[in-house]
């Protein structure tokens, strides 16, 4: 087994033995542009137990429901970005769990989204104070983007 792969095995073991205290591993290669979730959201049939049970498991703390974000409860990621966690917002939305990817000009990456075939489900909307986002359809997935 070469040293690379040794030191990978070795910071994987690490972290799975040590969930409160994860090493952040960097995926990427010199030169290569990285991607960010700025934010992710957990849209469950019940919020409340799943945010009890992330606390308990990750010893993290949730704030108070916010009304920009459909009634989301959050809890800071590693990185700067947040996890949210909210019931459902109408009859017909489904249990999703959906990454928001930081961009730095929304409008062009729905642009590419459109141009790749995807359908936009929620056009670029701002929401005060927390940022913009959009939402766009591709391959059965749903993708998040966000712009601070």
């Amino acid at each position: 087994m070469t040293q690379n792969r040794f030191a990978l095995l070795t910071l994987m073991t690490l972290s799975w033995l040590s969930p409160l205290n994860p090493i952040e591993l960097e995926a990427q290669s010199p030169g290569k542009e990285t991607m960010q979730i700025q934010y992710l959201e957990i849209v469950t049939t019940e919020p409340e137990t799943t945010c009890s049970m992330l606390s308990a498991a990750h010893g993290v703390t949730f704030g108070d429901p916010i009304a920009e974000l459909g009634g989301a409860r959050t809890a800071d990621l590693a990185g700067g970005g947040r996890l949210s966690v909210r019931g459902p917002l109408r009859d017909d939305e489904t249990p999703v769990v959906r990454p928001y990817l930081l961009v730095d000009d929304i409008d062009a990456a729905m642009k590419a989204a459109e141009e790749a075939g995807a359908q936009v489900a929620i056009p670029p909307m701002e929401l005060p104070g927390q940022g913009t986002f959009a939402i766009y359809l591709l391959g059965g997935i749903e993708h998040g983007l966000w712009k601070n």
